[in-house]
């Protein structure tokens, strides 16, 4: 597989929730993670919250790839529609998500969380409207949030 031009910051909250993208090209994602202790609610399953969180990241990336080295696509969800299709109590998530299509300044996404054995946990569907400058397909000069 051909290395990315730019390896994606996945921000603090995805840091702190452990997620990792293990493959990001025009219109897709694929990320990783790890179910931790942490992850689970008071049942012992993994929280909505996180498959939503997973949902949310992967319909961004997937419309956000830029292939111009040391720039970026910015993206903030419009909505997000979630659906809930599976428990998890540990292991590795995996997370798809593919861009669908749009215009200059929204585009729509999609995205899947399975488990280990392939079982879908959560799929959604995502409305996405780029960030100023991050319409062109260039993208704009990375700089660390403030």
């Amino acid at each position: 597989m051909e290395e990315p031009v730019n390896t994606p910051d996945i921000g603090a909250f995805g840091q702190m929730l452990g997620f990792r993208v293990t493959e990001w090209r025009e219109g897709f994602v694929r990320m990783e993670m790890e179910v931790r202790p942490e992850h689970l609610n008071r049942s012992g399953v993994l929280h909505g919250g996180i498959v939503s969180a997973l949902l949310d990241t992967a319909c961004g990336y997937a419309g956000t790839w830029c292939a111009k080295k040391g720039n970026v696509r910015w993206a903030v969800t419009v909505s997000l529609t979630t659906h809930f299709t599976g428990q998890a109590r540990g292991g590795t998530l995996t997370t798809v998500g593919r861009k669908r299509g749009g215009g200059r300044k929204i585009f729509f996404a999609s995205a899947e969380v399975l488990d280990e054995t392939g079982q879908v946990l959560g799929f959604g569907d995502s409305v996405q409207r780029y960030r100023s400058g991050s319409e062109d397909p260039e993208g704009i000069p990375y700089r660390p949030p403030a």
